[in-house]
């Protein structure tokens, strides 16, 4: 199965979701699946977030029903994968900076409001942290006269739940708009029996933003469309694998270690070839340790035993 992933490669600083799309099209119009005839449609899209100030066209593939109904096993070959920021919704323009001004009213710091221009200089400067944009910010325009010196992070940290609480409504309220377009490429490719998943697991907005964003495509389409949350993944044969029953820690410390397994074993097999040329025996502890040091140890014909570390 071909497997499209529609995500923002960019972190929002260029409509990747767009670009995309167009070229994902022309490149399967060019693909292996020469029975499946696409023609073009065109939609241009305003787009100004990050002062880029562009007119984009949106490309949707729609494959030709004549095609369709004669070539059902070409198309299940092929799938769709979206993710949440900049696939469904501009989280950022219309959902992450108006959380933050509605948490600076909560907080009641009238100097505080983040227009587009604003919020876009520090997006960038800080690499989109928002603990780093707050402290930027409030660097430029100076900290509240009240706050003691130590109590900086703690303050940022609690604007950053405010905001998080605000997105989470404004999503919930279906005040976080769609991207323009986006219905009708959904439509078209559930209409060409392509399946369609929405990655909303571990997405930065939080997975109540992503299913809300979901939620506003209707039932008539959500019904026909494959969710993927953190729940998902955990029940998954891969998440069973890698969390494993009982074990703590997050899935990227999982990954590490299975990571470390996987170089010692290979470690092991490289010295054990190098040892049959050496007439040695060799022996790796695959264990892992909290400094996740590796042992080998080798000993010869004799019987005399090395240590290196």
């Amino acid at each position: 199965m071909e497997l499209v992933l529609a995500g923002s490669a960019a972190q929002l600083h260029s409509p990747v979701f767009n670009s995309k799309l167009k070229s994902l099209v022309r490149d399967f119009s060019r693909s292996r699946l020469h029975s499946l005839k696409f023609r073009s449609r065109h939609r241009s899209i305003d787009y100004s977030f990050h002062n880029f100030h562009k007119r984009l066209t949106l490309m949707r593939a729609k494959p030709l029903q004549s095609s369709l109904s004669s070539n059902s096993e070409e198309t299940s070959k092929l799938a769709i994968l979206l993710e949440v920021e900049g696939v469904l919704a501009d989280v950022h323009k219309f959902g992450h900076r108006r959380g933050f001004n509605l948490a600076f009213q909560e907080f009641n710091l009238e100097c505080a409001n983040w227009s587009e221009p604003v919020y876009a200089d520090l997006l960038r400067h800080a690499g989109g942290a928002e603990e780093t944009m707050l402290r930027v910010f409030f660097d430029r325009i100076g900290w509240p006269s009240s706050l003691p010196s130590n109590e900086k992070g703690s303050f940022i940290h609690n604007i950053i739940k405010a905001k998080q609480r605000a997105l989470e409504k404004l999503a919930a309220s279906g005040d976080l708009p769609l991207r323009p377009g986006l219905i009708d490429f959904v439509d078209e490719v559930l209409e060409a029996k392509v399946p369609v998943v929405v990655v909303a697991a571990y997405s930065k907005s939080g997975e109540h933003v992503a299913r809300s964003l979901i939620a506003q495509l209707g039932p008539e389409r959500t019904n026909n469309i494959t969710v993927v949350g953190e729940a998902e993944v955990g029940n998954s044969a891969y998440g069973q694998f890698v969390l494993g029953a009982g074990v703590s820690g997050g899935i990227d410390e999982q990954l590490s270690i299975e990571v470390s397994k996987a170089v010692a074993a290979e470690k092991q097999q490289v010295a054990e070839e190098v040892a049959n040329m050496l007439a040695v025996s060799v022996n790796i502890d695959t264990s892992i340790t909290e400094s996740y040091s590796e042992t080998l140890s080798i000993t010869d014909k004799s019987c005399t035993n090395m240590l290196w570390i």
